[in-house]
């Protein structure tokens, strides 16, 4: 079995089940008969341990957090623009970066509805959030709506998935190292390809990404998309592609690279199970997750590296999460998971450790071939 490095589970009283799972030196882990029963709790058990409060957003509390990223970002680009220097850009483009990444997390509660009861207002600050950065609002949030479906599931997941061991030898040693090692960087082709397990444009009405019914919502988001990039390039055409560079391209960088990390961490650890058919359901598909200390960042971003009590409930809004967390834990035991490991070590760990998982199994592991080797 992996061994666990720096990762804290909160464990359940000597009454309670523990986990089943077979103590093996195989990194392939086979599971005993009472790893296909069910957990110890119910979906009902945990929504009735949240305090009720939890579940309802504040409308005044969630436009202060989207109306304080903005304030902030436009006294960074006031601050940048004053000093005008190099010794200046790079902080500048982290910092920035940084706070595109934050009103992102502010569209994503929108795009799971959480931000407000009135789904007019969602969408409206869903795409005043969304578009300035990049992102196709409508589109990106019916893609990631499948994937809270199917979380944790090998079969119908389509967001940061692993390989099978026999498609991870299928391909050249390339295209592993660039899914292992260098998708900081891949969110904007994602936005223009979809995901291996599921091809498609965020941008087209017609990509299979979507239903039919939801054709005029992505054309919505379409046009501000491409309107956005048309105001992009008219202030290149008239201040030149050292601006663009200078107060766009750093700061979008940065958020690019924030967005993956951060969901590449939430999925990506190598004691966190995979499901195929009926092994997964969605509880189990929810809680294979793994909550994330950034540090100072945390509030900075809106606590999104509190990740499993949003997993199961997406209708909590970020501001609860912490609070909700804390109600689940003394249910979930051992199956909530948790590290404290700082971010780089664990970035660091996971591309090293988890590359694919096996051909077979209801319920898997990630492994590497270094460690198959090292159990042959």
């Amino acid at each position: 079995m992996p061994k666990k490095l720096n990762t804290r589970f909160i464990f359940q009283s000597q009454n309670q089940v523990q986990s089943n799972t077979i103590k093996s030196n195989n990194p392939h882990r086979f599971e005993s008969f009472e790893d296909k029963t069910k957990l110890p709790f119910t979906l009902q058990d945990l929504k009735a341990a949240i305090p009720s409060e939890c579940f309802q957003p504040k409308v005044g509390k969630s436009l202060f957090y989207f109306f304080r990223d903005i304030l902030i970002i436009g006294l960074l680009y006031a601050v940048a623009h004053y000093l005008d220097s190099w010794f200046f850009w790079p902080i500048f483009w982290v910092t920035q970066g940084t706070m595109f990444w934050a009103l992102f997390v502010v569209g994503h509660d929108c795009g799971h509805q959480s931000f407000s009861k009135k789904k007019w207002l969602n969408d409206l600050i869903g795409h005043l959030s969304h578009t300035p950065i990049l992102v196709p609002y409508h589109g990106w949030r019916i893609s990631h709506r499948t994937h809270h479906k199917n979380t944790g599931s090998l079969d119908n997941d389509e967001s940061w998935y692993p390989a099978t061991e026999s498609e991870y030898k299928g391909v050249n040693w390339v295209h592993n190292i660039g899914r292992n090692y260098l998708f900081l960087l891949a969110y904007p082709l994602y936005l223009f390809t979809g995901s291996p397990n599921k091809r498609g444009s965020h941008f087209l009405p017609s990509s299979r990404l979507f239903k039919p019914s939801e054709k005029w919502d992505i054309i919505t988001s379409t046009t501000l998309w491409t309107l956005m990039v048309a105001f992009l390039g008219f202030l290149t055409y008239q201040w030149g592609w050292m601006w663009l560079l200078k107060y766009y391209v750093g700061p979008y960088l940065v958020f690019v690279i924030w967005l993956d990390l951060v969901t590449f961490l939430h999925h990506t650890e190598p004691d966190i199970p995979w499901y195929r058919g009926e092994d997964w359901t969605f509880l189990k598909g929810a809680i294979s997750s793994i909550d994330r200390d950034y540090g100072f960042i945390n509030h900075i971003h809106h606590d999104i590296g509190t990740h499993v009590a949003h997993h199961i409930f997406l209708n909590i809004p970020h501001y609860n999460l912490k609070k909700a967390t804390e109600a689940i834990k003394p249910i979930m035991g051992e199956y909530f998971h948790k590290s404290d490991e700082p971010i780089l070590t664990s970035l660091w760990r996971s591309c090293k450790n988890c590359h694919f998982v096996p051909d077979t199994g209801g319920k898997v592991y990630y492994t590497s071939l270094k460690k198959l080797a090292k159990y042959e």
